[in-house]
């Protein structure tokens, strides 16, 4: 009763409904869309979507916080989303998704230039 409790608080102070994201979730990812209009793991720019580097169901809080936020992609190619974002598990939490994507992206354009 009382994590209950205190998840409606967070929900609430988040501006959040408990059945899903905040009403300002669209407008704060098209917005980062277009200041980061591409992948960060393979510079793609298509099937773009954004991340949470610290899932949304762990810190519902920082769902809006555009620090917590990074572009990704979907294409079926390379699916870095999945690949990258989530260590190849849906369920997964990978902490160290902008050193990998940072990395990803490094081994291609330097493939790219050799």
């Amino acid at each position: 009763m009382i994590f209950r409790d205190i998840f409606r608080a967070i929900v609430r102070d988040a501006n959040l409904t408990i059945e899903g994201r905040s009403p300002l979730w669209p407008g704060v990812r098209k917005t980062f869309l277009k200041t980061n209009p591409g992948c960060m793991a393979c510079g793609g720019i298509q099937d773009l979507e954004i991340h949470h580097m610290v899932p949304f169901h762990i810190r519902p809080d920082l769902e809006l916080d555009t620090e917590n936020l990074i572009t990704l992609c979907e294409t079926p190619s390379r699916n870095c989303h999945y690949r990258i974002g989530h260590s190849f598990d849906w369920k997964a939490y990978n902490s160290e998704v902008v050193n990998d994507a940072r990395e990803s992206l490094l081994r291609i354009i330097t493939r790219k230039y050799k």
